[in-house]
């Protein structure tokens, strides 16, 4: 891999990560464009994940310290309680980590006909959240777990997890002003245990030669991707614009079956 193809797949992850577009998705369409092997690039890929979390840190840091000075409070308070809604909607997440590791991680085989076909299914959820009836409540336990389903099913090449997690969000009725910070608040620690899960558990770490320069370049890139992404989504929630990523969904997919 060198410094292009690093930026390239950095701005391609940091993007995606945040859009309802699913990075998952574009990330294994861009490793057949490109050629890459994803399992000679193990570093790159937890490197890229890294700095979006970190991107994701910067931009809800008042928010984060305000919830971590609550929870400290040690009473039940509004940000405790917002903490354990987190908890519960990644009950699914944990639960499909640990037991189906094998089976999601088979599915990242460059299955071009797969990743197209289920980033229709990813217009079609973003479709019925842009259409669904306008409610608006706060997020409950019971939402707060159905999210976590969305977000567990969003595993899959294709599914776009902010987009599954989101529409689901906007279904249930849920405020809109609270969906994209609670969607990506949830996926910090999930994302986080799984890094850390593969540098401990992964025997093969080859990096194919990958220099520190092209991993600096690609984290650096899906950094200032994922910011501007993360503050985009926001806006783009509030003000209800979900139908366009389902028309680009939907194009992609078709383009992804019927092309590679």
């Amino acid at each position: 891999m060198n410094i292009f193809e690093a930026i390239v797949l950095g701005l391609l992850q940091g993007l995606t990560e945040f859009l309802p577009v699913s990075s998952s998705g574009h990330l294994e369409i861009g490793k057949v464009l490109f050629e890459l092997d994803k399992g000679k690039n193990f570093y790159f890929t937890v490197a890229v994940h890294g700095a979006t979390v970190l991107s994701t840190l910067v931009v809800f840091r008042k928010e984060l310290l305000q919830l971590i000075r609550g929870v400290f409070k040690f009473r039940m308070n509004e940000e405790t309680i917002y903490i354990l809604k987190i908890l519960v909607s990644m009950i699914p997440i944990a639960i499909v980590g640990f037991l189906f590791r094998e089976q999601v991680e088979a599915l990242y085989n460059g299955n071009m006909l797969f990743i197209g076909l289920m980033l229709i299914v990813t217009s079609l959820l973003l479709a019925a959240g842009h259409f669904s009836a306008r409610r608006e409540r706060s997020i409950g336990y019971l939402d707060a777990f159905l999210i976590g389903i969305a977000q567990a099913i969003a595993v899959i090449p294709g599914i776009s997890r902010s987009g599954a997690t989101i529409s689901t969000g906007m279904t249930l009725g849920n405020r809109k002003d609270e969906l994209a910070k609670f969607s990506f608040l949830m996926v910090l620690i999930p994302i986080l245990g799984a890094n850390f899960l593969e540098l401990f558990s992964t025997t093969d770490k080859a990096t194919s030669g990958i220099s520190p320069v092209v991993l600096i370049a690609g984290s650096l890139a899906a950094f200032i991707a994922g910011y501007a992404a993360c503050r985009w989504m926001i806006s783009i929630v509030r003000k209800s614009k979900m139908i366009w990523f389902a028309a680009y969904c939907f194009l992609v997919g078709l383009l992804t079956i019927f092309f590679l």
